[in-house]
C-alpha cells in the first residue's frame, strides 16, 4: 500500500474528536479486495468519516476535483490518497486511474451525486446522481458497496456520527448489456440502496442523542422488496 502520510495523520486526529458520538454499521459487507464505496453526501468531511471505519489497515482512494491539484496545493491533495478528476466533462484519465487502483485491491470511495446535498445559498451544481460510480466498478469487475452517512451535516451538535455499509449491489446480471444500459440500471441499484441505508440511519438517531440504536443494514433486491442481513454495528 502506498504511503499517504496526511490520510494517516487524519485518521489519528479524527475518531478521538467524536468519542462515543461515532457508530459503524455493516463491516461485514465490506469485501476484500478491489471496491468501490459509494455514498451520500452530507459534507466536506464525508471523505474522512466514510474511510474511518475502515481503517487500519484500509485506505480508501477518492476522486478530487482537478483545480485543487496546483503546485502549492497539490502536494498535500496527493499526501491523502486523492486523484484529481475534471468536474463537469468525461474524464478518461480519472476512469483509468479508478480502475487501475480497483484492480490493484484497492478501495475507491464515490459520491453518485458529485456534490453536497446542502452547500450554502447557492450551488454551481446541483446533486442527481451520475453513472460515473457504477460504470467504474463494471469497468474494474468488483463489488458495488452502497453506505450511508449520518451526522455529518451537524458536526457541532451532540447527534450520532454514523456510517452503514450494506450488502454489495447485484452486477452479475448486467454482463452483457451496453455499457450504458448497465450503468443506467447499476445506477438505480446504488441510488435505491443508498436511500434504504439513509432511512435506516435515519430510523437508529431518531432521538437526536448520542446514541444510535443498533440495527442490521438490508440489502436492496432490485427483484424483490428489501431482505434483511445478518449484521450489526461494530
Amino acid at each position: 500500500m502506498p504511503p499517504f502520510p496526511l490520510y494517516t495523520i487524519a485518521s489519528w486526529i479524527f475518531p478521538p474528536l467524536f468519542s462515543r458520538r461515532k457508530h459503524w454499521y455493516g463491516l461485514e459487507h465490506v469485501p476484500p479486495g478491489g471496491v468501490v464505496v459509494a455514498a451520500n453526501h452530507l459534507s466536506s468531511v464525508d471523505p474522512f468519516i466514510l474511510g474511518m471505519p475502515l481503517w487500519p489497515p484500509r485506505v480508501v482512494r477518492y476522486m478530487a476535483k482537478a483545480e485543487l491539484f496546483t503546485p502549492w496545493l497539490g502536494w498535500a491533495m496527493r499526501a491523502i490518497g486523492t486523484f484529481p478528476v475534471r468536474r463537469g466533462e468525461a474524464d478518461s484519465e480519472a476512469f483509468r486511474t479508478a480502475v487501475q487502483i480497483l484492480q490493484e485491491g484497492q478501495i475507491v470511495g464515490m459520491f453518485p451525486e458529485g456534490t453536497r446535498a446542502k452547500k450554502g445559498l447557492r450551488k454551481k451544481f446541483t446533486p442527481e446522481p451520475h453513472t460515473g460510480t457504477a460504470r467504474i466498478a463494471l469497468a474494474a469487475g468488483v463489488p458495488l458497496l452502497p453506505a450511508a452517512i449520518s451526522g455529518t451535516d451537524h458536526l457541532l451538535g451532540r447527534g450520532p456520527v454514523c456510517v452503514a455499509f450494506g450488502p454489495p449491489v447485484q452486477l452479475d446480471d448486467l454482463a452483457g448489456m451496453p455499457r450504458r444500459k448497465a450503468a443506467e440500471i447499476g445506477t438505480e441499484r446504488l441510488m435505491a440502496a443508498i436511500a434504504e441505508l439513509t432511512e435506516q440511519l435515519r430510523s437508529a438517531t431518531a432521538d437526536g442523542t448520542r446514541g444510535a440504536r443498533p440495527f442490521s443494514p438490508n440489502g436492496y433486491d432490485p427483484r424483490s422488496s428489501s431482505t434483511p442481513d445478518p449484521g450489526g454495528e461494530r
